[in-house]
């Protein structure tokens, strides 16, 4: 079985701020970091590939820094990791992103599964994963929170959603995103660390993995942002009910009723 994880490089700060012109977070000079969603993604494959067989394969779109977040995914245990870095791709949205990433995975040759988390932190839409299968034309299960039964033909997973959990086969080839109820990172070695240090990045253009730059970047992204505002700071403060487990229970629902919460 060959799956392959898209990861992607997040800025490794909560501070962040907005280019006023394009709308888009200004990333330089900005720590970053493998984005933490993605961790479970990358360990869920590595778990899959030592049960049944195969190779894991990293996949990121961004800037050449972003090979420092693959060979982190190589570190914990990914056999080899690819970067698409090109001008092209600079300014896409998440469908552009989403279909550069698809021309990737095609690139690779015969993939069963795709893994992604189920979003990144820095920008929250969760729109990624879905818009691979969208572009591959592959069956998907977001939000997957642990598999019960894999086979070279499907997949059953449990799918987390509002009221639980559902059951879900996920015929192959097939895309999923999970959730980090799904397992524990590992922590890399040490030789593992080193090792990916010295492992080869290669770093593939839009051309190299066929991609039609009409469909890449600002050109090729549906998305206009017109507007972004940081949400406000919390107002909230802390009380401390004491008393018996019947007196607290009290008190919680009167203050509740009280402010016309419940």
């Amino acid at each position: 079985m060959r799956i392959a994880v898209c990861i992607k490089q997040v800025p490794a700060t909560h501070e962040v701020s907005i280019d006023p012109e394009t709308k888009r977070i200004q990333r330089e000079g900005i720590a970053s970091e493998l984005n933490p969603f993605d961790l479970y993604a990358v360990e869920q494959a590595v778990r899959l590939v030592a049960e049944v067989g195969g190779e894991v394969v990293a996949l990121s779109m961004g800037p050449r820094q972003a090979q420092a977040s693959l060979r982190e995914a190589m570190a914990m245990g990914a056999d080899r990791a690819v970067l698409l870095s090109d001008r092209a791709f600079a300014g896409s949205d998440t469908w552009a992103t989403s279909y550069a990433l698809a021309c990737g995975i095609r690139s690779l040759g015969a993939v069963d599964l795709v893994l992604c988390g189920k979003q990144a932190i820095d920008g929250d839409t969760a729109q990624v994963g879905p818009g691979i299968a969208a572009h591959l034309g592959w069956p998907q299960v977001t939000y997957v929170s642990a598999m019960t039964d894999v086979s070279a033909e499907r997949i059953v997973v449990k799918r987390m959603n509002e009221e639980g959990y559902e059951v879900v086969e996920l015929t192959l080839p097939g895309v999923m995103t999970v959730v980090k109820d799904i397992n524990v990172p590992r922590v890399p070695t040490l030789p593992s660390v080193l090792a990916s240090r010295r492992a080869d990045v290669p770093v593939r253009t839009a051309e190299a993995v066929g991609a039609d730059p009409e469909q890449l970047g600002l050109g090729g992204s549906p998305t206009r942002v017109v507007k972004i505002n940081p949400p406000p700071p919390r107002q909230g403060k802390t009380e401390v009910v004491e008393g018996t487990a019947a007196e607290c229970a009290r008190r919680i629902v009167h203050e509740l009723r009280r402010r016309s919460i419940v």
